[in-house]
């Protein structure tokens, strides 16, 4: 999809509110615009596949994006959830030139990309992008860090109020029922991600839901006592 010249500034706001290309300039922000594919994604589909060759950075402008690695036997983890604003699929475009894992549409999403030469001739130019790159990095590494200590320390209910938790804040929109995450989630995605069963994930979820901890409608979990489900999350370990 090409971005028409009476959509520019529209499309630069927005933009600008990706995390890669906050508090650039407008220069900076048309060059990215200028350098940008935009492209629609089904819900479902898949937008790269793990182990194919890494050739373009992304990021998500609208939509859901379920980020998920399949090992050697066949198990598979939830990586991460893509929120608006969010990059996913860059760090390979620094390492082997390989997805570690799938990345699909779990809603209809809208899409942005970037070449290879393409980044790396913004960052030249704009050595901000750069610092930003390192900052979501390093935060990234620091969530995932949080995880692995969770899964050596925490019960599993724990772990799911954690996830619960991280969603909430990713994703979370204040509604006069409580928080509503924003994100089609399965049951399974939420097992996979707190690194727990399917079945164990569902008795969970069904005794916080008749506690009126939350609810689930249309595959979106709106937390109502999100102070109660911090209390579950900060259990010390038995």
């Amino acid at each position: 999809m090409r971005i028409e010249a009476k959509d520019a500034s529209a499309w630069a706001a927005r933009v600008a509110a990706l995390d890669l290309f906050r508090a650039l300039p407008d220069g900076a922000l048309g060059d990215a615009c200028s350098a940008m594919r935009i492209e629609k994604v089904a819900r479902n589909r898949l937008i790269f596949e793990q182990g194919e060759p890494a050739e373009r950075a992304y990021a998500l402008d609208s939509g859901s994006v379920r980020i998920a690695q399949t090992g050697g036997d066949g198990g598979q983890a939830v990586i991460r959830f893509i929120a608006p604003g969010e990059m996913f699929g860059t760090v390979p475009l620094f390492t082997d030139h390989r997805f570690p894992a799938d990345a699909i549409a779990t809603d209809d999403s809208l899409v942005l990309s970037w070449s290879e030469r393409d980044l790396i001739a913004l960052i030249g130019a704009h050595p901000a992008i750069a610092i930003n790159l390192i900052g979501i990095l390093g935060a990234r590494l620091a969530e995932l860090q949080e995880r692995v200590r969770e899964l050596a320390t925490q019960r599993i209910e724990q772990r799911i109020a954690q996830a619960v938790l991280r969603l909430a804040t990713q994703a979370g929109q204040d509604t006069r029922d409580g928080v509503k995450i924003d994100f089609p989630l399965r049951r399974k995605d939420l097992a996979d991600y707190a690194g727990t069963t399917l079945h164990t994930a569902s008795r969970t979820l069904a005794a916080w839901e008749k506690a009126g901890l939350l609810t689930s409608h249309d595959r979106r979990l709106t937390v109502h006592d999100i102070v109660h489900i911090r209390r579950i999350a900060a259990l010390s370990p038995a």
